[in-house]
């Protein structure tokens, strides 16, 4: 009953110049990643309110042009504002449970027809378990679940992910904690604009 999110958001995409202009003028969409490691299952990948995050990510895309496709040349990032609509909000108790579950019927299911469960590991050269398959398949089935149940499915999806170094020693906080969005009804997306930088005031 408390799934659905109402009001917006803003929120941030991390990639190459030239997309944003083409992104927040309605010459393209942003695609939806359907990588069978993408933490939160399938859609398109927002930072929640943190645009500084996002810029840090293109910029390691940059730095590091073997990790995706498409090389960016110019890192930058493209705002949109959002409508979650019906959440799977991985910070919620109850969507924890249901996550459980999911994970029980994915074994089962593997176990059924002889195939290996999926496992979550770190990328080279990186310890956070930044390929996140299993995740992936959990977050998946919890989606074919509620399609096979025809339950209405869920809008987007959120999550923590904890990430980077230690921000001091014995800390329970690291460099690169966020809170990301997937969104897979791309109609909760309202609108995109090229973010402000602050002004001085007063």
């Amino acid at each position: 009953m408390y799934s659905s999110r109402p009001g917006l958001i803003t929120a941030f995409h991390g990639c190459d110049e030239s997309l944003v202009h083409k992104v927040v003028s309605g010459q393209t969409e942003l695609r939806s990643s359907n990588n069978k490691y993408d933490w939160i299952g399938h859609g398109i990948y927002f930072w929640d309110s943190s645009p500084s995050r996002a810029f840090e990510f293109a910029r390691f895309l940059n730095q590091n042009p073997g990790r995706r496709r498409k090389v960016i040349s110019r890192p930058a990032i493209v705002g949109a504002v959002i409508n979650l609509g019906l959440c799977l909000d991985l910070l919620d108790y109850h969507n924890l449970r249901l996550l459980k579950i999911a994970y029980g019927v994915l074994r089962d299911s593997c176990s059924a027809v002889g195939k290996k469960m999926p496992i979550n590991k770190p990328a080279s050269g990186n310890q956070d378990l930044l390929l996140r398959e299993l995740d992936c398949a959990v977050i998946e089935m919890v989606h074919h679940f509620q399609q096979q149940k025809n339950i209405r499915p869920f809008d987007s999806v959120r999550g923590v992910f904890w990430e980077g170094e230690e921000l001091y020693p014995n800390a329970g906080f690291r460099e690169k904690n966020h809170i990301q969005i997937c969104i897979r009804n791309p109609n909760c997306i309202k609108g995109f604009f090229h973010p402000r930088q602050k002004i001085q005031w007063p």
